[in-house]
């Protein structure tokens, strides 16, 4: 990548870990809240990382960004999470350079998420840039990186079917729950968590169900309010949980704390209870489970749900898969250019040197100069001039070195910055 001349780190990583090697518990000590990803990105601006974002899903945590090394990225998640190196190494991935962009195009179109065709990624995607950006922490790889990964997934979203069906961990939820349980639209159903995917949750159980008995609560009542408001359901205060957890049917969580939220100490243990628990870390403690009449569901098992959507959609992979080569072969295109990048803007500051140089000449030769009409008129043949350099430059790639090499030799450009 250091002839490419985005960073004066040498290469471009993706390191993480996923639901493929990851289970729940273990994802859950490497996730990353909000404040915790904005004290990583700072301490990496301050180890001198340049360009860097950072995601963490119920799914996945991942970094991407420049380094002289991989382990600079690793250890910088371990230090702002519980999990530790040891952990990392078992179960963890690192990409290197275009294995690294492939791997980021896979991610952000849908292809490696935990429900295939799930386009929720891209939205996380999106929010970690403009996170890194806030902070100062981009360049223009990755921007330029993240701006073909989101126009391969709105292509792939337009172009194929393989967001059909269950598309995401929200629906699946609901779709399990129609699934299982009889006489739906009369159960009483707990939404306790109002975050995104609580919000997702709560919207497909409306639309999909038909029940108007759904409460919601969630520690900061006014969050929950306002979801409530769209689809006029029940609020209910933080301090009345038990009381409504013995009284429903469903109890869905998505509180995204990093220690479990409901215990079995809050269960009335003579009652029915499906139980589904969205949250990474898991929020819900596991000793519930050893109570007979609890059913615990947690988000691995709904992410592994088969339907006939999803071998549908998996008839469109190819078709996906072509999109992005398509899109990434343009990125690519575009990274090639960065090579002569350099060389460029230093013959055009030659050029421009040598059009003062000889305007200041002509001004006081020439009785009467016009000195606006000439910087317009040499300021348009430099442009020319470049546009025909970087074009060669870009078309005849096979001879890209030669051409630069020669550029700088006929016009001694001898401080080309690297």
């Amino acid at each position: 990548m250091k002839s490419y001349n985005i960073s004066k780190h040498p290469s471009f990583y993706a390191i993480g870990l996923n639901y493929h090697k990851a289970d729940a518990e273990t994802r859950g000590h490497f996730s990353l809240d909000e404040e915790q990803k904005k004290a990583l990105i700072v301490e990496a601006k301050a180890d001198g990382i340049e360009g860097i974002l950072v995601t963490s899903t119920c799914n996945r945590t991942e970094i991407y960004g420049f380094a002289q090394h991989p382990f600079q990225l690793i250890k910088l998640l371990c230090q702002h999470t519980r999990g530790t190196v040891e952990e990392f190494e078992k179960v963890a991935y690192v990409f290197k350079n275009q294995q690294a962009i492939n791997h980021v195009f896979k991610v952000g179109t849908g292809l490696d998420s935990q429900i295939l065709g799930d386009f929720e990624i891209i939205s996380q995607l999106k929010y970690a840039f403009t996170l890194s950006k806030n902070l100062k922490a981009t360049n223009p790889f990755l921007e330029r990186l993240i701006n073909a990964v989101i126009q391969a997934s709105k292509r792939i979203k337009n172009e194929t079917e393989i967001s059909s069906g269950v598309t995401s961990v929200s629906f699946a939820s609901v779709h399990y729950i129609l699934n299982e349980i009889d006489n739906i639209s009369d159960k009483r159903i707990l939404l306790f968590g109002t975050g995104k995917i609580g919000r997702n949750t709560c919207e497909n159980l409306v639309k999909h169900t038909q029940n108007k008995r759904i409460t919601l609560i969630n520690r900061t009542k006014d969050k929950a309010e306002k979801v409530a408001g769209k689809f006029d359901l029940v609020v209910k205060d933080y301090a009345e949980l038990q009381a409504e957890i013995r009284n429903t049917d469903i109890l869905i969580v998505a509180t995204g704390a990093k220690n479990p939220t409901i215990s079995k100490e809050l269960l009335y243990p003579k009652k029915d209870l499906l139980i589904l628990d969205l949250s990474i870390p898991k929020n819900v403690s596991a000793e519930v489970a050893e109570l007979d009449n609890v059913n615990l569901i947690h988000l691995d098992h709904l992410s592994k749900m088969t339907d006939k959507t999803l071998e549908k959609r998996k008839a469109f992979i190819p078709q996906a898969e072509e999109i992005i080569a398509e899109v990434k072969g343009d990125f690519n295109a575009w990274l090639e250019t960065r090579k002569f990048a350099p060389t460029i803007k230093a013959l055009k500051s030659k050029l421009r040197t040598m059009k003062d140089a000889e305007i200041d000449f002509q001004r006081k030769k020439i009785s009467n100069f016009n000195n606006d009409q000439a910087e317009i008129v040499t300021n348009r043949i430099i442009q020319k001039i470049m546009n025909q350099f970087a074009n060669h430059l870009r078309e005849d790639a096979d001879t890209t070195d030669e051409s630069l090499a020669l550029i700088q030799k006929v016009f001694q450009l001898e401080d080309i910055s690297n």
